[in-house]
Protein backbone atom coordinates (compact mmCIF):
# COMPACT_ATOMS: atom_id res chain seq x y z
CA UNK A 1 0.00 0.00 0.00
CA UNK A 2 1.24 3.48 -0.88
CA UNK A 3 2.28 5.78 1.93
CA UNK A 4 0.89 9.34 1.81
CA UNK A 5 3.31 12.16 1.05
CA UNK A 6 4.06 13.70 4.44
CA UNK A 7 6.72 16.28 3.58
CA UNK A 8 5.67 19.94 3.77
CA UNK A 9 5.83 21.52 0.32
CA UNK A 10 5.46 25.10 -0.86
CA UNK A 11 4.74 26.41 -4.36
CA UNK A 12 6.69 29.49 -5.37
CA UNK A 13 4.43 29.83 -8.40
CA UNK A 14 1.20 29.98 -6.41
CA UNK A 15 2.69 31.27 -3.13
CA UNK A 16 0.76 28.58 -1.23
CA UNK A 17 1.50 25.33 0.53
CA UNK A 18 0.98 22.14 -1.45
CA UNK A 19 -1.17 19.28 -0.13
CA UNK A 20 -1.54 15.84 -1.68
CA UNK A 21 -4.56 13.54 -1.58
CA UNK A 22 -4.09 9.84 -0.81
CA UNK A 23 -5.29 9.19 -4.36
CA UNK A 24 -2.40 11.08 -5.97
CA UNK A 25 0.15 9.06 -3.98
CA UNK A 26 -1.27 5.83 -5.39
CA UNK A 27 -1.40 7.23 -8.94
CA UNK A 28 2.22 8.43 -8.70
CA UNK A 29 3.38 4.94 -7.80
CA UNK A 30 1.30 3.27 -10.50
CA UNK A 31 2.46 5.72 -13.19
CA UNK A 32 6.11 5.91 -12.15
CA UNK A 33 5.93 9.61 -11.24
CA UNK A 34 8.46 10.83 -8.69
CA UNK A 35 7.81 13.71 -6.30
CA UNK A 36 10.48 15.87 -7.97
CA UNK A 37 8.75 15.55 -11.35
CA UNK A 38 5.35 16.38 -9.84
CA UNK A 39 6.78 19.47 -8.14
CA UNK A 40 8.43 20.57 -11.39
CA UNK A 41 5.10 20.08 -13.16
CA UNK A 42 3.32 22.30 -10.61
CA UNK A 43 5.95 25.03 -10.84
CA UNK A 44 6.67 25.09 -14.58
CA UNK A 45 3.83 23.32 -16.41
CA UNK A 46 1.21 24.91 -18.64
CA UNK A 47 -2.08 25.78 -16.95
CA UNK A 48 -5.57 25.08 -18.27
CA UNK A 49 -8.47 26.37 -16.12
CA UNK A 50 -11.56 24.24 -15.67
CA UNK A 51 -12.97 26.82 -13.26
CA UNK A 52 -11.34 29.72 -11.45
CA UNK A 53 -9.91 27.39 -8.77
CA UNK A 54 -9.90 23.98 -10.53
CA UNK A 55 -7.13 23.56 -13.04
CA UNK A 56 -5.00 21.14 -14.96
CA UNK A 57 -1.26 21.64 -15.07
CA UNK A 58 0.42 19.76 -17.89
CA UNK A 59 3.83 19.40 -19.46
CA UNK A 60 5.63 17.16 -21.89
CA UNK A 61 8.75 15.44 -20.54
CA UNK A 62 10.82 14.20 -23.52
CA UNK A 63 12.67 11.67 -21.37
CA UNK A 64 9.37 9.90 -20.64
CA UNK A 65 7.50 7.79 -23.18
CA UNK A 66 4.14 9.31 -22.17
CA UNK A 67 2.50 11.95 -24.32
CA UNK A 68 2.13 14.47 -21.48
CA UNK A 69 1.98 14.38 -17.72
CA UNK A 70 -0.93 16.27 -16.16
CA UNK A 71 -2.08 16.95 -12.63
CA UNK A 72 -5.52 18.09 -11.52
CA UNK A 73 -5.34 20.64 -8.72
CA UNK A 74 -7.60 22.90 -6.72
CA UNK A 75 -6.12 26.25 -5.73
CA UNK A 76 -7.63 27.73 -2.58
CA UNK A 77 -5.93 28.34 0.74
CA UNK A 78 -3.47 25.69 -0.48
CA UNK A 79 -2.70 23.92 -3.74
CA UNK A 80 -4.50 20.58 -3.42
CA UNK A 81 -3.11 17.97 -5.81
CA UNK A 82 -5.95 15.55 -6.58
CA UNK A 83 -4.45 13.17 -9.15
CA UNK A 84 -1.74 12.79 -11.76
CA UNK A 85 -2.26 11.42 -15.26
CA UNK A 86 -0.02 10.29 -18.12
CA UNK A 87 -0.65 10.16 -21.87
CA UNK A 88 -2.85 13.20 -21.36
CA UNK A 89 -4.03 15.25 -24.34
CA UNK A 90 -5.19 18.83 -24.37
CA UNK A 91 -8.71 19.10 -25.74
CA UNK A 92 -9.61 22.39 -27.31
CA UNK A 93 -12.57 24.24 -25.83
CA UNK A 94 -15.81 24.09 -27.74
CA UNK A 95 -17.16 27.52 -28.87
Amino acid sequence: MTQPIEKQMFSQRFQKSIRFTHHVSARMEKRDIFLELLLDLIETGNIRHKTESDLWIYKQYPERRDNMVCTAVVVGQAVIVKTVMVDWTLEESQP
